[in-house]
């Protein structure tokens, strides 16, 4: 497999003959607002949507904050031939081809991938009524790396169902940023020291982290990723916008 980071909580993932996409966030710099708040972000992507190439899917963990799927990424899903996401977002992205995933469903691309929805919590617990649905995914496939996308997680119970249920996962692409939100206390995303404490509960070969950097919100970052992982041997891929890694 191949990973090709263009920020924030967008990837390029090219895996069993397919090419994947994750929350496309491909705006400039600026101030987002949700509610009463707003988002601001510091950096854009390192490309755009149009040098990514045909596109299979989209692995859309949520739509309703603009981190993860921004005013140029909503453009982007009306060119894609399938969004896999959340019973929200199929319900509030109208004319976007959306397949949502409960929890343990799958979607299949032939007999090359297949396509789980697991569980996210985006945020500490009691909060999903403020925050709202999320969804990760994992990736399996015969001869293919397991490969788990954590979407916008904060709890380890979650990583440890996940573990439970996949038995075996090679690379984690986990989002590790440790967001805040004033109108919430706790974390949203998991820390730098959690993502490190998920991929020993995993067991994973690789980690790459995303969903760390180019939003204020971000409380920890690029060093704080680094520092962490520091005693964990050659496990994590921490890409710089732009770059690929190839996987196997």
């Amino acid at each position: 497999m191949e990973i090709r980071y263009a920020g924030g909580p967008t990837a390029v993932v090219e895996i069993g003959g397919l090419r994947l996409v994750t929350d496309p966030t491909f705006d400039p710099p600026g101030k987002y607002p949700i509610g009463d708040w707003a988002l601001e972000k510091t950096s854009g992507p390192a490309f755009g949507f149009d040098d990514i190439g045909p596109v299979d899917a989209v692995l859309l963990s949520h739509d309703q904050h603009p981190d993860n799927l921004d005013n140029a990424g909503r453009i982007a899903l009306s060119n894609v031939p399938l969004v896999l996401s959340t019973e929200s977002a199929a319900s509030r992205l109208p004319g976007v081809p959306v397949r949502a995933l409960s929890n343990w469903a799958f979607h299949e691309f032939g007999e090359s991938l297949r396509v789980t929805g697991v569980p996210a919590q985006h945020g500490p617990p009691g909060t999903e009524h403020l925050l709202g649905e999320v969804t990760g995914f994992v990736l399996s496939g015969d001869g293919l790396p397991t490969v788990y996308v954590s979407g916008d997680n904060a709890s380890l119970d979650v990583v440890r169902a996940v573990a439970r249920w996949a038995g075996r996962v090679d690379v984690a692409l986990l989002f590790a940023g440790r967001a805040r939100a004033p109108f919430v206390d706790g974390d949203l995303t998991l820390s730098s020291e959690d993502a490190v404490r998920a991929a020993e509960i995993l067991g994973v070969r690789y980690v790459v982290p995303l969903h760390f950097e180019h939003w204020e919100h971000f409380t920890q970052g690029r060093d704080t990723v680094a520092r962490a992982f520091a005693g964990s041997g050659d496990r994590l891929r921490l890409l710089a916008p732009g770059e690929r890694v190839s996987l196997s």
